[in-house]
């Protein structure tokens, strides 16, 4: 009898678990919550939640290259979620008042 060959396994060298990736939604929820409690108006409220986007981004990209990928995983995931919802606000009141409020 001949042995068969063994077949490769492919395995990811650093795989992305679940609690690295809650603890970094998180972690961003408390930073839009801080940096949208800033704003007075809309649109302040809609500047620092894009400052605070550019920056969580800047650490998610960080910390893929060179931390834990499943907290940069949910740091972007964070971002992109409080991103939309601010922007939601924005289009909603350009489109009832016609008047762009980050301006």
């Amino acid at each position: 009898m001949s042995a068969l060959p063994h077949r490769p396994i492919y395995r990811e060298p650093h795989p992305v678990s679940a609690g690295p990736v809650l603890s970094g939604l998180a972690a961003t929820t408390v930073w839009f919550v801080l940096f949208g409690s800033l704003g007075s108006d809309l649109g302040s409220y809609a500047w620092w939640t894009i400052g605070a986007a550019l920056a969580a981004w800047a650490v998610a990209v960080v910390l893929a290259v060179l931390g834990d990928r499943g907290v940069a995983v949910g740091v972007a995931i964070a971002s992109g979620v409080a991103l939309s919802i601010a922007l939601l606000f924005v289009a909603l009141r350009w489109t009832f008042t016609q008047d762009w409020p980050l301006w």
